[in-house]
């Protein structure tokens, strides 16, 4: 594997759909063997937790299955410094 490969991060919000979430995490990991999920607030990591459960469904017929690394990171917005929760998600 090539050590160029570009990290994939995947920002989640609350009004997002699981299934669509689920997608573009199952074809993440098709191209790389770890993804990122950014999620802020409650409701985003609720439809992060979910599109990850959907994604599992999805990889585990390739005998792939999924683990997730979870972890803060403080970003920049508008209104100031915020934290976020990221989790990377890695085949295993």
């Amino acid at each position: 594997m090539s050590d160029n490969t570009e990290e994939k991060l995947l920002r989640v919000t609350s009004g997002g759909n699981p299934k669509n979430l689920a997608s573009a995490i199952a074809h993440a990991l098709y191209e790389s063997p770890e993804v990122t999920l950014r999620a802020v607030g409650a409701s985003a990591l609720n439809q992060a937790v979910k599109g990850i459960i959907i994604a599992r469904s999805y990889v585990a017929p390739r005998g792939m299955d999924l683990y997730v690394v979870p972890g803060f990171v403080t970003i920049e917005s508008r209104d100031g410094d915020i934290s976020a929760i990221v989790l990377k998600v890695r085949v295993s």
